[in-house]
């Protein structure tokens, strides 16, 4: 199956593991399962603690002391799988489902169990049952993809990276853990650009999590270490450069009505307004105007804008394209960081902030009208690049590797296709 980056990753698990108590024990279990062909022959004290894997959703902020010793711990794990020679591939020419009997699913069970997401009492068979899509589906989770219980094509590409290499991916990962874990303060916002997600952390626990949108590959959001320092409601947008170039002119060039279409105002470098229908299109030379976008429906960042000091000018908002959260692959904007529910996000920061309470937020995006509010306490933002962690004993998360910063081929998914 031709695999591809812009797949979400869907990687190899966690050993169940965490699992057995001693190396030599672990292996010895390893090894059952990749030469069992019947069920119930496993050690049932192997099957109790696969069992124990552990919730995929959690609590537990990404960069935090704790996160550092499950995936040192995790660490652990595979290189006792790879130690015993990694796991079986798993032949990706079906769509494997719940109720499906088929000889493929033999080895996806043994693949399952050897990752800890299947336990060794659901034996070995052809049959796709209610066991097996309970696996899938935690293995899907800590992958980022849809948990549907499907054996498509994203799932296949990420269980069949091999385990030598998700134990890579875990060490190389380990050591951006401990450079930033435990650093980030008791109260921050998050983004783990590869998992395309947002945690607003609070005492060393999540209280909010948000699925993001965030940069194309050609358009890679940058690393980033700030402070949310205010809050626009209504906010105008400012066309970068690079999406007047890349984007705007070829959009007029097609359609001379784009401008007005979109209640983008061009203004020339002394401010004052300029007739886009003044302006030549067929050069580049509108790239010195100012494109700005009146706030309402329209408008790039929706409702609201949250802003922070970044050499690179990066920022986090609204979108009215809500539909793109429900995309699996979530690297499509320019470097800015889209939110969804974005308003419960902005309630949290605006907290200490007298006269921003919820109620008068929502009231002043009603208005219509262009509003800054400075944070009382600016809140520390973080962008950061997290691609593989483990926040519990056999939960081992996997994400793409979207910005090809892992060092290794395969790990970049989601870009072969």
């Amino acid at each position: 199956m031709k695999t591809s980056r812009r797949f979400f990753l869907s990687g190899a698990s966690a050993l169940a593991a965490a699992v057995v108590a001693g190396g030599a024990n672990a292996q010895d279990v390893i090894g059952d399962i990749l030469k069992s062909s019947a069920r119930g022959n496993w050690d049932d004290q192997f099957d109790a603690r696969a069992s124990e894997g552990g919730k995929v959703a959690s609590t537990l902020p990404i960069f935090s002391p704790q996160t550092v010793a499950f995936t040192e711990q995790a660490v652990g794990q595979y290189q006792n799988i790879v130690g015993q020679g990694g796991w079986v591939e798993v032949p990706a020419t079906k769509k494997l489902q719940l109720g499906v009997d088929d000889p493929d699913v033999v080895p996806l069970r043994k693949r399952l169990m050897v990752s800890g997401d299947l336990s060794q009492s659901a034996g070995i068979s052809t049959a796709f049952d209610s066991y097996v899509d309970s696996a899938v589906k935690r293995f899907q989770l800590r992958h980022g993809l849809p948990a549907d219980g499907s054996m498509g094509k994203y799932t296949y590409a990420a269980m069949n990276v091999s385990a030598q290499i998700r134990l890579g991916q875990l060490q190389t990962n380990l050591q951006r853990l401990r450079e930033k874990a435990g650093t980030l303060g008791s109260r921050y916002v998050l983004v783990d650009i590869p998992a395309a997600q947002v945690e607003a952390v609070e005492n060393d626990r999540v209280v909010l999590r948000h699925t993001a949108i965030v940069g194309k590959i050609d358009r890679q959001t940058p690393i980033v270490n700030s402070k949310i320092t205010e809050i626009i409601v209504n906010p105008y947008w400012n066309a970068p450069v690079s999406i007047v170039r890349k984007d705007i002119i070829p959009l007029m060039r097609k359609n001379p009505d784009y401008l007005k279409n979109s209640h983008i105002r061009l203004f020339a470098p002394d401010g004052s307004e300029v007739d886009p229908m003044n302006v030549d299109w067929s050069t580049d030379d509108a790239a010195k105007y100012r494109f700005r976008q009146d706030p309402g429906s329209e408008n790039a960042m929706a409702s609201v804008k949250i802003n922070f000091p970044s050499p690179d000018g990066v920022y986090m908002h609204d979108t009215p394209q809500q539909s793109l959260f429900g995309k699996m692959l979530r690297f499509d904007s320019s470097g800015c960081v889209r939110v969804q529910n974005v308003r419960d996000l902005v309630t949290w920061i605006l907290r200490d902030t007298p006269g921003w309470d919820r109620q008068h937020f929502e009231a002043a995006i009603k208005t219509g009208e262009n509003t800054p509010i400075q944070v009382t306490n600016p809140v520390p933002v973080h962008f950061l690049y997290l691609s593989a962690w483990s926040t519990g004993p056999g939960v081992v998360q996997f994400r793409d590797d979207v910005y090809a910063l892992d060092g290794n081929n395969e790990l970049q998914i989601t870009s072969a296709l």
